[in-house]
């Protein structure tokens, strides 16, 4: 044998022996495909590829970057998976509180403590369920440990339960030191306008779950001291614009009137007195689009496009976007590019239509590129990356 033929030949060998080694560390399901090219994409200020970095993912729903480079993905069934160099890791991370599991329920959120590097704390967005089989949007926290949760603890539900599987809004945005939290109507359109009750709102928390003196309605007779906002139906998106601290929301409309909202301290949102939407038999909502005491949106969609993931991107790997919005849709089965300017979106371009897919979540990761999800019964983390 030559000797080139015989390094041929043990490279081959070491080869085989590191996939041997590979499918029983992560067993063949982990084997997932990762950094496939889909396509390359000219839209009009950025020329990018779309990469598949893994799929096999059970509808997820939210997406967090660790610092050592992993990804934690939450799948809406109940499991968090870790995503290491680009492949699914087979094994959940144990310790997830219980979800309940029905309708648009699930476990749906995850997000790092700002100090994460120190405290090691993740916190998880779910339905949290009782003894009756009722469940309410709740927040546990639990410090990651390897691939396990420890010290895991419930630290806010926006009670009362009940056994509606729907609109439970979930997303988590820490800001300031504070950590927000969007609740659904759960279905129930009038309870986004009482006071009493958390659904449809955004809810304002310390890290631990406690309420922060300074919130808007902290002193307010017959009101939940965690409100912070009020009036929303059913807000999937929400992002930090890091610039200005502002926070901005998205929300599911009914038949219509998904909106972009820029969320203020005790502000009324307007749903259901208010609307662009339609009941989903086509009879009107509300009182109209518009009254006093009632925010406006920034932007709305007529008809809707289902918009769930927020994020604003501010980074350099793509220079034509900063400043832009993004917005995953579910119904509108694309990814949404918003320009704001004065208070309104000046620039709306629509992308990834030709894929069909429903992008669940949309966001900046540390190396500056941009990463969706897809909501499938095997669904895709899928990063855009610059092609020029």
């Amino acid at each position: 044998m030559s000797t080139k033929h015989g390094i041929a030949a043990r490279t081959g060998t070491v080869l085989l022996a590191l996939v041997a080694m590979l499918t029983i560390l992560f067993g063949a399901a982990g084997l997932l495909a990762a950094a496939e090219r889909l396509g390359t994409y000219t839209t009009d200020k950025q020329r990018f590829h779309l990469v598949r970095v893994t799929d096999g993912l059970e509808h997820p729903w939210g997406l967090a970057f660790l610092p050592d480079g992993r990804m934690l993905v939450t799948e809406r069934p109940g499991r968090l998976r870790i995503v290491a160099d680009g492949w699914l890791v087979p094994e959940p991370v144990a310790g997830v509180p219980e979800v309940w599991d029905e309708g648009q329920g699930g476990l749906l959120d995850v997000a790092l403590h700002p100090g994460f590097a120190e405290n090691g704390l993740v916190y998880l967005s779910y339905s949290s369920p009782d003894d009756d089989d009722d469940a309410a949007t709740a927040v546990a926290r639990g410090r990651l440990v390897g691939d396990r949760l420890e010290d895991v603890e419930e630290i806010y539900v926006a009670l009362p339960r009940d056994d509606n599987g729907r609109h439970f809004g979930s997303r988590l945005v820490f800001a300031d030191g504070y950590l927000f939290v969007t609740a659904g109507d759960r279905g129930d359109s009038d309870r986004a306008q009482e006071l009493d009750d958390p659904a449809g709102s955004i809810i304002r928390l310390h890290d631990d779950g406690r309420v922060p003196e300074d919130n808007p309605f902290v002193g307010t007779a017959g009101a939940r001291p965690e409100l912070y906002s009020v009036g929303h139906r059913n807000p999937q998106g929400m992002t930090l614009e890091a610039a200005t601290g502002r926070i901005y929301a998205i929300e599911h409309g009914p038949k219509g009137g998904d909106e972009l909202n820029l969320i203020e301290p005790g502000v009324n949102y307007g749903w259901p007195v208010i609307t662009h939407g339609k009941s989903y038999m086509g009879f009107k909502i509300g009182e109209g689009t518009r009254k006093e005491g009632m925010a406006q949106p920034v932007h709305y969609w007529v008809p809707s496009i289902s918009p769930s993931g927020l994020m604003i991107y501010d980074a350099d790997r793509f220079p034509a976007w900063q400043g832009s919005f993004f917005a995953g849709a579910l119904s509108g089965e694309l990814l949404v590019r918003l320009e704001v300017a004065g208070g309104r979106v000046v620039v709306e371009e629509r992308m990834l239509e030709d894929l069909e897919e429903r992008f669940r979540d949309v966001r900046q990761g540390p190396d500056g590129l941009i990463y969706l999800l897809t909501d499938h019964p095997d669904g895709m983390l899928l990063r855009l990356e610059p092609a020029d």
